[in-house]
């Protein structure tokens, strides 16, 4: 025999959904902070710099925000065609003062992908997440946040490790993009994390 929720686990449920998908733009929101914190401790001398080892072998600094820049307009374009996608970075052009700006307009527009995707609801206009025509569509909602949030992060890590190789430890003053308390409270969302 199959058992019915409640009509109280049944709404419990979907609060604890909304709350879920609050969690999850807020985390979203703060990852650009990260970003954008990152972007501020590099050295411009490094921004161009070759990584380590055989040329040609790897993306500098202003690559690997562009990669990321230019991502998230695959994305939109894919996933949320409504939305205006900013301007492409130029991986081998663009400045710094040019990708903090680019990051800014594609994460505010990713996440009103993303909003639209965990909070829609039947008018929701995001009911897929495509990643490229390189990899198949999934269906708009939590795994959609985690590949993007786990793909900045990613490349994050590769920033700061470059900069240590290049002889630049930016992990003594980007410690802050470890303290989420202080993120979400510079973000306006409370004291900590939810």
């Amino acid at each position: 025999m199959v058992q019915r929720l409640s009509a109280t686990l049944r709404n419990d449920l979907e609060n604890s959904e909304d709350q879920l998908a609050k969690v999850l733009l807020e985390t979203y929101s703060v990852n650009d902070a990260m970003n954008q914190y990152v972007l501020k401790l590099i050295d411009p001398q490094l921004w161009r710099a070759e990584p380590p080892g055989a040329r040609g072998g790897g993306r500098s600094m202003a690559a690997i925000f562009a990669h990321l820049h230019n991502n998230r307009l695959v994305w939109l374009k894919k996933s949320a065609p409504h939305l205006k996608c900013p301007e492409p970075l130029d991986p081998h052009r663009c400045t710094m003062k040019q990708a903090t700006a680019a990051h800014k307009k594609s994460a505010a527009q990713c996440l009103r992908m993303l909003t639209d995707a965990l909070t829609g609801g039947a008018k929701r206009q995001v009911t897929h997440f495509s990643r490229g025509s390189w990899a198949k569509t999934w269906p708009a909602g939590g795994t959609m946040f985690a590949y993007m949030f786990a793909h900045e992060a990613h490349h994050r890590g590769q920033i700061l490790m470059l900069a240590h190789q290049l002889g630049h430890r930016l992990t003594d003053k980007a410690y802050v993009i470890w303290h989420w308390d202080r993120l979400w409270r510079e973000a306006g969302y409370g004291t900590r994390p939810r």
